[in-house]
């Protein structure tokens, strides 16, 4: 158990690195400990039932290691499971805490990037299934078309690497040219996976010109910022040793190397055992 406290950030493997590098890139002082779940990932195809059971396990676990406010940096875990866990969980077993995810806060202003209330929503399965997107955005901006596409192989694609190659060209372009063939007037898209990002340079390549793409790392980072000035009985309980620390279900050595490219910085992980 940690003396101080921390914010926990959770995915199920790599992708919620490229939004904890902009949390901490914008509040360098909190001290903050990953979990990613590699050894279970990736949950995009997984049923309602298997994701929460898994995302409750990583933040019940986050929670013991001294995390009262954890963030779901998986838009398939914030898809699935945030919604039971912060209703059916957080009041009875742990009332002082908060979970957090990735889908309101970017709801919240994607409709500031269009230009023709027409966006295009990418995806795995599990987000895209879920219809989450359509739902919370339509509160926020009723006027805005949402469509969507899932991308079931580009996790599988970063994860191992493969993104940066040639071979992964075919499968860039076959999803976006499925997502704008179901509308001429799409002319932002929303990253609406957190491993995504990496795929912006083979992205704008085959994109049209003044197209948006918006990734969620800044997103979510400022919507944070913005909960703890708001929540200053929470902030107050956080500790600002500026420590990063980073566990994994999966084997460590793997991780901290393919985490470096994710988090941009060397990482040394310590493993998780369920």
């Amino acid at each position: 158990m940690n003396v101080t406290k921390s914010i926990g950030i959770f995915d199920s493997g790599y992708g919620g690195l490229t939004v904890f590098k902009s949390i901490a890139e914008r509040l360098p002082d909190y001290n903050y400990i990953y979990m990613g779940d590699n050894a279970r990932s990736p949950y995009g195809d997984h049923s309602f039932e298997t994701v929460y059971q898994y995302t409750l396990e990583c933040v019940e676990w986050l929670f013991a290691q001294g995390c009262p406010l954890v963030i779901l940096a998986c838009n398939t875990a914030s898809a699935k499971a945030l919604r039971t866990i912060q209703q059916k969980v957080l009041p009875f077993k742990y009332p002082d805490h908060r979970v957090l995810g990735v889908i309101r806060p970017t709801a919240e202003v994607i409709g500031n990037y269009t230009e023709t209330n027409t966006i295009g929503v990418m995806g795995t399965r599990g987000t895209v299934n879920s219809e989450s997107y359509p739902i919370e955005i339509s509160h926020f901006f009723p006027e805005l078309e949402v469509f969507q596409q899932s991308c079931p192989l580009w996790v599988p694609l970063i994860e191992n690497n493969e993104h940066i190659n040639p071979g992964a060209d075919y499968f860039v372009q076959k999803y976006v040219d499925a997502l704008l063939t179901k509308s001429a007037a799409i002319d932002t898209i929303l990253l609406a996976c957190t491993h995504y990002p990496l795929l912006v340079p083979k992205l704008s390549k085959v994109l049209p010109e003044g197209f948006k793409l918006v990734a969620q790392g800044d997103i979510v980072a400022s919507s944070l910022a913005d909960y703890l000035d708001r929540h200053p009985e929470m902030e107050s309980r956080l500790g600002k040793e500026n420590r990063k620390q980073f566990f994994t279900s999966g084997d460590e050595q793997v991780f901290n190397q393919n985490a470096s490219i994710f988090f941009d910085a060397h990482v040394v992980s310590a493993r998780v055992r369920w």
